[in-house]
């Protein structure tokens, strides 16, 4: 192909030469020609400077004038016009026409299902206009909007309406002006016809706030517990954070063809529709804690990523990192904490430390780029999110919440950088975070290697620690980290054993500094077991020789609930890397009747949280097993996977049946106690449908539910356990359900997910399936997503027909929407982790993939490091 790396080096910031503190836009909106007006006030900012690039791609410029004459200076280039001989003040006119019709990007101006969308971030702006598309460009916005009134009765932009009239010919308008200064990414705009849910919060100072949430027509029953968790998290950034909305009116718009999860427009956030429409009949426990969580981080954004902005896209995880943290918080202050943070952590383990190790690993604050879609990574967020937890635990609540003070009293209403948040804390706090800086320049996972000493005479405990940070594509040299190393201590009794030296207390978080350090605690009266990287204190692997007989003590006796699940979750990795050798061997698989029991004694503990049974006896995924070895054995993971499951099903068929028939409620709720008490039946359900009757009981739970968690859940089972009933169940399902895409995605997922040894056959039949559209990201995510990610077993069959399934629906997603297509990709970077025949087999499929012409750079770029590695 002949397009080339364009790299951008974080090195190489300049600040914009001319700024536009004012835009007015006007919107004529048509399906196949909009025109989109743009009086801009601009000024320079250098001196001297007499030129400035407008980014633009896709557009058709109509009219450039400035100071009200037509300007001839100026020239097209690939990236947009560079205007030239300009003067220090003037008025900037540009009239672009655009086809959101034919826009299936879904960036810039688009439809989404007959209504009018934007999106911006990160560099979606460009589409609708020629501007200055930067984070760093701070304007006031206002914006009207003129379009066919019966068709779009509701005419939304950024900020406040001001005023609204008719246009004649059957056309209105509305005006929209936001008061706060904004880059161009936080820009939006919807026309639609919609139904309304209404509502008002008064703040803390006393202003009532106009609440609208706005969904496609036939839904409005699904939107109650949205505008809720909008309440919830109003209220909550205001008693944690001591934050106050700022404007009149806040509107959630739900769109079904989004490629995002959702995104914080000032006053206007444009939401993928799975993130606000819920119900019991549609909607799973996990979808209602899903919203809430959503609805709460775009929230959050309104201070955290628009009040202070990215001064840059390389620093996008402050903003990113910190909400995601915001928004942890926030679902384990109002649900279960324990349960919030093993969720964190499993998405850590499973898939970020793989990303961590991939062609495209990068630190949180990344150096260089070439498509800024491709850092919208869990690197970024969850990695990033971990970051700033490091720091919470440094600092601890009262000196944070000191240092995010002083963060928005410095920088509010401009765009900053990583460093300016450090710093914010640092002064606040009066600590020295030199060290901790690294997290944000060092890409990877450390590992923290721990020996223990212990000397019965002196009564004296001695840990010695190892970091090392493994090279990564991007950096080969590593330095020590600040890594807060969460611990406590225990006798035999389960009592714990105060930390000292020298007679006096120690703080439980030890810190990690050297490459190699030393830890010693004295008045330690008899060997202790010990309970390590508690509330999992940073995004590291822990590498300890733990014996069965300690791991097994510890999810007994730990205090920490946390600490309990993941002594659960190493001794099952313990023994699945045991029987995965064995397997390798040609030995059976064997698990020791002592693992056993301590999972008995699990469900036997009647004084033991239901929520956190359910997570204890959910098995590590194969993705998360898969992170364990540096050569992944596919079939051996597998096998070992399901006969530990057929193995629980066996040993605790007695306790699973009585737990699953004890926790059926008449009435479904939605409360914490209700969805753990579900999830722990549902968790039996599975098990229980390994053994005889397993086919009758999950036809009876299918029948017989009366919200969509137990109906999913039997599907779940039903497809998972290959039972007779699987196809008369999930035949019956999509009969109910093909009019609604959303409800249809758990169905997708089903799909991708089915073990049967037709899988791809199936899959393939699915793509062709009513309800299916490529060029929604929901359906192809679902299907796609599912099926190349979590059916391993299948993706990854050594004929290469997974590969080759996976590059086919990329092809066709390289020209309807490059930014999906890239994050398909994913599991064909992971090449060289596998035995070598995949790997040529998938390389195979990369450089195919690397051949086309009109390779969109989204690819281009995740396609390069992974052949170049």
């Amino acid at each position: 192909m002949t397009q080339q790396l364009q790299v951008k080096y974080r090195k190489d910031y300049n600040a914009p030469d001319f700024t536009i503190t004012h835009i007015n836009l006007d919107f004529n909106l048509q399906p196949t020609h909009t025109r989109v007006t743009a009086r801009s006030r601009v000024k320079q900012m250098v001196d001297g400077a007499d030129s400035m690039l407008l980014n633009g791609e896709g557009l058709t410029l109509k009219k450039l004038n400035i100071n009200g004459k037509s300007w001839p200076h100026y020239f097209k280039t690939a990236e947009g016009l560079i205007l030239f001989q300009l003067p220090q003040k003037f008025e900037l006119l540009i009239e672009t026409e655009i086809n959101p019709d034919e826009n299936t990007s879904l960036e810039g101006l688009y439809k989404s299902d007959g209504a009018y969308c934007t999106q911006c971030e990160a560099e979606g702006f460009r589409r609708i206009t020629y501007s200055l598309d930067r984070p760093d460009v701070l304007t006031q916005f206002t914006t009207t909007i003129t379009a066919n009134k019966a068709a779009y009765p509701y005419l939304l932009s950024n900020g406040n309406k001001v005023s609204e009239g008719d246009a004649g010919n059957g056309r209105h308008w509305v005006k929209w002006k936001d008061p706060h200064a904004k880059p161009s990414y936080l820009f939006a705009l919807v026309g639609g016809d919609f139904d309304l849910l209404e509502d008002t919060f008064t703040t803390r100072s006393g202003r009532e706030i106009t609440l609208e949430i706005f969904v496609d027509k036939g839904n409005l029953y699904r939107a109650k517990h949205a505008m809720e968790s909008l309440k919830h998290s109003m209220k909550w950034d205001e008693s944690r954070f001591g934050l106050e909305y700022d404007l009149d009116i806040y509107m959630i718009v739900a769109v079904d063809f989004f490629n995002m999860g959702a995104m914080e427009n000032k006053g206007l956030n444009v939401f993928n529709s799975k993130f606000v429409l819920a119900n019991p009949d549609t909607a799973t426990d996990s979808d209602y804690l899903s919203i809430l969580a959503v609805i709460g981080h775009e929230y959050f954004h309104n201070w955290t990523g628009n009040r202070v902005t990215c001064r840059d896209w390389f620093q996008l995880s402050l903003k990113e990192g910190l909400t995601v943290f915001r928004e942890q918080e926030f679902s384990s202050d109002l649900g279960s904490r324990v349960v919030t943070r093993i969720g964190n952590v499993r998405i850590m383990r499973s898939l970020q430390f793989a990303e961590d190790c991939s062609p495209m690993s990068h630190p949180i604050r990344p150096d260089k780029i070439i498509e800024m879609n491709n850092f919208y990574t869990l690197t970024v967020y969850a990695k990033g999110s971990e970051v700033i937890r490091i720091m919470h635990t440094i600092l601890g609540e009262k000196r944070f919440q000191k240092g995010m003070k002083l963060y928005f009293e410095r920088h509010d209403s401009t765009a900053v950088t990583c460093e300016d948040f450090i710093k914010a804390m640092e002064d606040a706090s009066g600590v020295n975070l030199s060290q901790f800086r690294l997290w944000y320049s060092q890409s990877g996972t450390p590992t923290l290697t721990i020996e223990t000493e212990y000397d019965a005479h002196e009564k004296t405990l001695i840990l010695n620690i190892a970091q090392m940070t493994p090279e990564t594509r991007d950096q080969k040299d590593k330095q020590p980290l600040l890594i807060p190393f969460d611990i406590e201590l225990y006798a035999s009794d389960g009592c714990v054993i105060e930390l000292q030296l020298h007679g006096k207390a120690i703080d439980n978080v030890l810190h990690v500094t050297g490459t190699k350090q030393q830890f010693v605690f004295d008045n330690v009266n008899e060997k202790p077991m010990i309970s390590m990287l508690r509330e999992f204190s940073a995004p590291v692997k822990l590498n300890y020789n733990y014996s069965d007989q300690e791991l097994t003590f510890l999810m007994v006796h730990a205090r920490n609930e946390f600490a309990r699940w993941d002594a659960a979750q190493m001794l099952l990795a313990k023994h699945i890397k045991i029987n995965i050798f064995h397997i390798q061997q040609g030995e059976d698989i064997v698990l020791k009747n002592d693992v056993l029991n301590a999972f008995r004694s699990i469900l036997l503990n009647r004084d033991l949280d239901v929520a956190l049974k359910a997570e204890i006896m959910t098995l590590p995924s194969e993705n998360e097993i898969s992170g364990w070895f540096d050569v992944v054995d596919v079939n051996a993971i597998h096998q070992v996977s399901e006969a530990i499951k057929c193995c629980f099903a066996k040993s605790f068929a007695d306790e699973f049946s009585a737990i699953y028939h004890t926790l059926n409620e008449s009435e479904y709720r939605i409360d914490y106690k209700a969805i753990g008490n579900r999830n722990l039946r549902n968790i039996c359900l599975s098990y229980l449908a390994l053994n005889n009757h397993g086919n009758e009981l999950v036809s009876v739970h299918y029948n017989n539910s009366d919200n969509m968690t137990d109906s999913i859940a039997a599907l779940a089972v039903a497809n998972h356990a290959q039972l007779p009933c699987r196809e008369s169940l999930m035949q019956a399902f999509s009969n109910k359900w093909t009019h609604d895409g959303l409800v249809m995605d758990k169905w997708f997922i089903l799909q991708g997910c089915n073990p049967a040894n037709n899988a791809l056959e199936n899959v393939k039949l699915q793509v062709q399936h009513v309800a299916f559209n490529l060029k929604n990201p929901n359906r192809t995510q679902s299907l796609v997503a599912s099926f190349s990610t979590n059916n391993l077993i299948h993706f990854h069959a050594t004929n290469g027909s997974g590969y080759k399934f996976l590059s086919d629906i990329i092809i066709q997603l390289n020209e309807l929407n490059p930014q999906v297509a890239s994050r398909l990709i994913d599991p064909l970077l992971q090449w060289k982790r596998f035995d070598h025949k995949r790997q040529h087999l998938m390389r195979v499929e990369l450089e195919r993939l690397s051949a086309l012409n009109n390779l969109a750079k989204d690819l281009y770029e995740k396609i390069n490091k992974a052949l170049e590695a």
